[in-house]
């Protein structure tokens, strides 16, 4: 799910996904919709200053059992880890990896998905970063979850950054 999170050490045991990816539950992913969403990815640092996703991949992910149970064991309950606290998945089933969307960040931290159809959906990115002089990197990886209803007038706004 994220590179630079994965290659920092983790003391946390690789996590064992009990349910099967069911592609027809994802199916939605593929159906065209007529609804935008604009996220903004960023955690803020403990002396306020905001970090953004800068460049980094954002995966729009269709919630089913296989990513529900996902996100909660390898995000233990939280909507923010650290790198140090990441868990990897013992498997990633390449049909779960095939349905999803995936665009990147600009400068600013700012992401659109375009013609999404009608769903529940994980967004999902990481927000790192290197001070200047420092061996590890800051930040983590972070996850919201959106729901389109296609009855939408304007796009949905979507902030993204672990609260």
């Amino acid at each position: 799910m994220t590179t630079v999170l994965a290659a920092c050490q983790s003391t946390q045991p690789a996590a064992k996904i009990a349910a099967a990816f069911d592609e027809k539950e994802a199916a939605y992913i593929h159906k065209q919709g007529e609804t935008r969403i604009d996220g903004h990815a960023f955690v803020k640092t403990p002396n306020g200053t905001a970090k953004h996703a800068v460049g980094e991949p954002v995966r729009l992910i269709p919630a089913t059992a296989y990513a529900r149970e996902r996100f909660e064991k390898l995000y233990g309950g939280k909507k923010f880890i650290p790198p140090g606290d990441y868990r990897q998945a013992e498997s990633t089933d390449p049909a779960y990896v095939a349905a999803q969307r995936t665009t990147k960040a600009d400068s600013n931290g700012r992401f659109s998905f375009d013609k999404v159809g009608p769903g529940t959906y994980y967004l999902s990115t990481q927000v790192v970063w290197k001070p200047e002089g420092a061996y590890q990197p800051q930040g983590g990886a972070v996850w919201e979850l959106v729901t389109v209803t296609g009855k939408e007038d304007k796009p949905i706004k979507a902030i993204v950054n672990g609260l």
